[in-house]
């Protein structure tokens, strides 16, 4: 296939991009605002089976078997600093995705959404039934990414003749984070590396982290189904609680932790049951392979293993 991914330097991009180029089927179109901050793959450099290019270049009128859109705010940090103009940033590479939809309406869109579609507000996980929910009356900036990714997928389902699939990330984790983003687990990272004792609340939490692997799996399976137009939750073979993994840190990686009477908060809101029960993918063949522990310990040892 002949895939455009927009958005090409983000984390995730980077690792299903780094998934792909060890797949000969797949020749990669790579657009970003800043293309000289793409990484490209060794196997893609000998084979020529991938092209960068500045965002602004993105072709409507090019011929694509799939466009995959990764553009957006990827860092609880990076969500606050863009506040509002998320909003705007969101529609405009939506609309520049679908313009190309309208043209080619055999072009499959894989549009990264999020879990906080949901709202801002997790005291049980999600499921099929959820209704999403947002303070109307007192939108705030915790709001705003959530709100942006509801927006676009609102906009897909109102278009349902054309092959769309927005997919919910709650929560990934890979060996290429960026230690800086401001994540509970980075945080955790952090302490690790810095051999110094992480302070955190006792607030549980619970959470379901997918990898590079399985999210490439998901991937490659709404690419071989049939065209559909639906939205699909991410998940693991299972979740994980904050204590047990912290102690599972503590174990294999020597993390020392302290509780701090502070509650944990983020840049889109309190969630205590970021995950979902949803299991629709399944319906698409997706199988994960690890669970959240499981993918985590991989990771890290993978980070570590290249950290001085």
């Amino acid at each position: 296939m002949h895939i455009a991914i927009l958005g090409a330097t983000s984390q995730i991009a980077r690792d299903l991009i780094e998934s792909f180029a060890h797949d000969d089927r797949h020749r990669l179109a790579l657009f970003a605002r800043r293309p000289q901050a793409v990484i490209v793959p060794a196997p893609f450099q000998w084979s020529r089976r991938c092209t960068v290019r500045s965002l602004d270049a993105f072709d409507t009128l090019q011929s694509y078997d799939a466009i995959i859109n990764f553009v957006g705010v990827g860092t609880p940090r990076k969500t606050v600093e863009a506040g509002a103009s998320i909003l705007n940033i969101t529609e405009q590479y939506d609309r520049l995705a679908l313009d190309l939809l309208d043209r080619n309406s055999t072009c499959r869109y894989i549009f990264l959404s999020s879990g906080v579609v949901y709202g801002s507000r997790f005291d049980e996980p999600a499921n099929q039934d959820t209704r999403a929910s947002f303070p109307i009356n007192h939108l705030g900036a915790q709001d705003w990414y959530g709100i942006a990714k509801f927006q676009s997928e609102c906009r897909h389902r109102a278009m349902a003749h054309l092959p769309i699939v927005d997919v919910r990330i709650f929560n990934y984790f890979s060996h290429t984070q960026d230690l800086e983003a401001g994540f509970f687990i980075t945080d955790l990272i952090n302490a690790i590396h810095n051999k110094r004792p992480l302070e955190t609340s006792s607030t549980p939490m619970i959470r379901d982290y997918i990898g590079p692997q399985d999210f490439h799996q998901l991937v490659e399976c709404i690419l071989a189904a049939a065209p559909t137009n639906l939205a699909l939750d991410c998940y693991t073979r299972k979740v994980i609680a904050k204590h047990e993994l912290l102690e599972q840190m503590r174990k294999q990686f020597g993390l020392s932790y302290i509780f701090k009477d502070e509650p944990f908060t983020m840049g889109t809101g309190l969630k205590p049951h970021y995950y979902s029960l949803s299991r629709a993918a399944a319906n698409l063949g997706f199988r994960p392979r690890y669970s959240s522990e499981e993918s985590i310990v991989l990771e890290m040892r993978k980070l570590i293993s290249k950290t001085p």
